[in-house]
């Protein structure tokens, strides 16, 4: 990888991690209902019945309302476990999971693991983003999971990143690994880039 692309990266996350800093407590709440509101929208548009979605930190807009809820409703939903590889792999959320500390100092649900080629069966993914810009190229936090995850998928569904509104940008650094995403959502709209689903 370049070092320009890498150090453009670097810089842009550095920024977007500090302004993510700032968010109020207040503000959190806000987004995380915005962001439920928003991503129940979606899966009822799409008929989504099995999705993955990852467990937000405190730092992000959250997902776990959605998830909680979504699971209460009936829809399957898989939930990702980073693995030393590089790879991830996925349990089924249920009512009552236990949330543990993952590799990263990222919440991870406890439960019966299953493999990285579990989430080839969703409808949807839901994944996490410090960036995305116009063109769907989305900046993740730099250990490449979801790309990953993204890029080996033989069928791929509607990908949707959640970011803060401010973080819909005009140009995020791309490198040749970098897989874009079909949207974003965020606490107050939901966007289709490639026109898959709005």
């Amino acid at each position: 990888m370049p070092d320009s692309i890498e150090q453009a990266k670097r810089a842009l996350r550095a920024d977007l991690r500090e302004r993510r800093q700032t968010v109020s407590a207040q503000g959190r709440e806000a987004a995380e209902a915005g962001v439920k509101a928003q991503l129940d929208a979606l899966v009822e548009r799409l008929g989504a019945r099995s999705i993955s979605c990852f467990l937000s930190t405190t730092s992000e807009p959250g997902t776990h309302a959605f998830v909680a809820d979504a699971v209460a409703r009936g829809i399957r939903v898989l939930l990702p476990i980073t693995r030393e590889d590089g790879l991830l792999d996925w349990t089924v959320a249920t009512p009552d999971a236990e949330i543990a500390e993952g590799l990263f100092g990222l919440p991870e649900p406890v439960g019966d693991v299953l493999g990285p080629i579990a989430v080839n069966d969703v409808d949807l993914l839901i994944i996490p983003a410090a960036a995305v810009d116009r063109r769907g190229m989305r900046l993740g936090w730099g250990r490449g999971y979801f790309d990953k995850t993204i890029g080996s998928m033989e069928k791929c569904p509607p990908v949707y990143a959640v970011i803060f509104d401010s973080e819909f940008v005009d140009d995020v650094p791309k490198d040749v690994h970098d897989q874009p995403v079909s949207g974003v959502v965020t606490p107050t709209r939901t966007v289709a880039i490639d026109g898959s689903a709005a």
